[in-house]
Protein backbone atom coordinates (compact mmCIF):
# COMPACT_ATOMS: atom_id res chain seq x y z
CA UNK A 1 0.00 0.00 0.00
CA UNK A 2 1.31 3.43 -0.96
CA UNK A 3 1.91 5.83 1.92
CA UNK A 4 0.45 9.20 0.84
CA UNK A 5 0.73 10.81 4.28
CA UNK A 6 3.60 13.25 5.02
CA UNK A 7 6.61 11.03 5.68
CA UNK A 8 9.73 13.12 5.11
CA UNK A 9 11.99 13.63 8.13
CA UNK A 10 13.21 16.99 6.78
CA UNK A 11 10.75 18.11 4.07
CA UNK A 12 12.13 21.65 3.73
CA UNK A 13 15.67 20.36 3.24
CA UNK A 14 14.45 17.83 0.68
CA UNK A 15 12.51 20.48 -1.24
CA UNK A 16 15.54 22.78 -1.27
CA UNK A 17 17.75 19.95 -2.58
CA UNK A 18 15.15 19.14 -5.24
CA UNK A 19 15.11 22.75 -6.42
CA UNK A 20 18.92 22.94 -6.32
CA UNK A 21 19.11 19.79 -8.44
CA UNK A 22 17.53 21.78 -11.30
CA UNK A 23 19.65 24.91 -10.92
CA UNK A 24 21.40 25.95 -14.17
CA UNK A 25 19.77 23.14 -16.18
CA UNK A 26 17.80 23.71 -19.38
CA UNK A 27 14.36 22.11 -19.84
CA UNK A 28 15.72 18.93 -21.42
CA UNK A 29 18.31 18.48 -18.67
CA UNK A 30 15.65 19.06 -15.99
CA UNK A 31 13.43 16.41 -17.56
CA UNK A 32 16.38 14.04 -17.71
CA UNK A 33 17.37 14.54 -14.07
CA UNK A 34 13.71 14.09 -13.04
CA UNK A 35 13.52 10.82 -14.98
CA UNK A 36 16.77 9.59 -13.44
CA UNK A 37 15.55 10.43 -9.93
CA UNK A 38 12.22 8.68 -10.55
CA UNK A 39 13.95 5.53 -11.80
CA UNK A 40 16.41 5.50 -8.88
CA UNK A 41 13.61 5.87 -6.34
CA UNK A 42 11.42 3.31 -8.13
CA UNK A 43 14.30 0.84 -8.00
CA UNK A 44 14.73 1.56 -4.29
CA UNK A 45 11.01 0.99 -3.60
CA UNK A 46 10.98 -2.10 -5.77
CA UNK A 47 7.43 -3.17 -4.91
CA UNK A 48 5.46 -3.36 -8.17
CA UNK A 49 1.99 -2.70 -6.71
CA UNK A 50 3.21 0.36 -4.75
CA UNK A 51 4.81 1.74 -7.92
CA UNK A 52 1.64 1.16 -9.95
CA UNK A 53 -0.41 2.89 -7.25
CA UNK A 54 2.04 5.83 -7.26
CA UNK A 55 1.68 6.11 -11.04
CA UNK A 56 -2.12 6.19 -10.73
CA UNK A 57 -2.01 8.84 -7.98
CA UNK A 58 0.46 11.00 -9.91
CA UNK A 59 -1.57 10.81 -13.12
CA UNK A 60 -4.81 11.59 -11.29
CA UNK A 61 -3.26 14.79 -9.95
CA UNK A 62 -2.62 16.26 -13.41
CA UNK A 63 -5.10 18.55 -15.14
CA UNK A 64 -5.76 17.27 -18.65
CA UNK A 65 -7.35 19.83 -21.00
CA UNK A 66 -10.22 18.38 -23.04
CA UNK A 67 -9.98 18.34 -26.81
CA UNK A 68 -12.57 21.13 -27.20
CA UNK A 69 -10.31 23.67 -25.46
CA UNK A 70 -12.43 24.25 -22.34
CA UNK A 71 -10.89 24.01 -18.89
CA UNK A 72 -10.13 20.49 -17.76
CA UNK A 73 -10.58 19.09 -14.30
CA UNK A 74 -8.28 17.28 -11.93
CA UNK A 75 -8.76 13.53 -12.01
CA UNK A 76 -9.96 11.61 -8.98
CA UNK A 77 -7.41 9.75 -6.91
CA UNK A 78 -7.27 6.05 -7.57
CA UNK A 79 -8.47 3.81 -4.77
Amino acid sequence: MLNTQPNLARPDDFYEALIDMHRDLDDAQSQSVNAQLILLLANHVGEHEALMEAIRFARAGVVVPPANGTMGSVGKLAA
